[in-house]
């Protein structure tokens, strides 16, 4: 049986974990972006990794710790991650990074 390079791509795909990073200093609480206002990423994954979730409590100082004026974007389900980048690609910021 001979083996194409594809094959050997698609088990490294399944042996090693996808890790999904979001550079919060760009994107969320601490950065210049809004998630709210953009959520690009979360619109284009298909397996639907990410989720956008209020930080309650973050180390910035709020009047009111629980009320949610900060937001963030938190990949969740990596292991769904298909690596296919589309995320890292529509993020006007790049604060996305997949490594494996």
């Amino acid at each position: 049986m001979e083996h194409t390079r594809c094959d050997y791509m698609n088990k490294a795909k399944k042996s090693k974990k996808t890790k999904i990073r979001i550079d919060y200093s760009i994107c969320g609480e601490k950065g210049k972006i809004d998630p709210r206002n953009c959520s690009l990423c979360m619109r284009s994954c298909d397996p639907a990794v990410f989720i956008m979730h209020a930080t309650i409590g973050t180390e910035k100082k709020q009047k009111d710790p629980y009320d949610p004026q900060d937001w963030r974007i938190t990949p969740i389900w990596g292991s769904l991650c298909s690596r296919c980048f589309k995320c890292v690609e529509v993020c006007p910021e790049n604060a996305i990074t997949i490594t494996w």
